[in-house]
């Protein structure tokens, strides 16, 4: 099993691997601060999305766990579907 974070800001959805302690942080320091970006990493490669976050902007967080989907490889050296 695989734990996906969900946030959702402003009504659009970013899935994020796991850990996000560090990205809640910084969003909430950009919120006390006033406003300020912070990036969002990407779930699979590529260089992430800058959000401006502000007091007062909807943020939602949820954790989803999804299923490993790598076909595991039997002896034969053929995947087992």
């Amino acid at each position: 099993m695989a734990l996906i974070h969900r946030v959702t800001v402003d009504g659009r959805d970013y899935f994020l691997p796991d850990p996000v302690d560090e990205l809640k942080q910084q969003i909430l320091e950009a919120i006390r601060a006033g406003g300020g970006y912070v990036t969002i990493p990407p779930l699979r490669g590529g260089p992430g999305i800058e959000i401006l976050f502000s007091p007062g902007m909807p943020v939602t967080w949820s954790q989803i766990d999804v299923a490993d989907t790598s076909p595991e490889q039997s002896e034969s050296g053929y995947a087992d579907l």
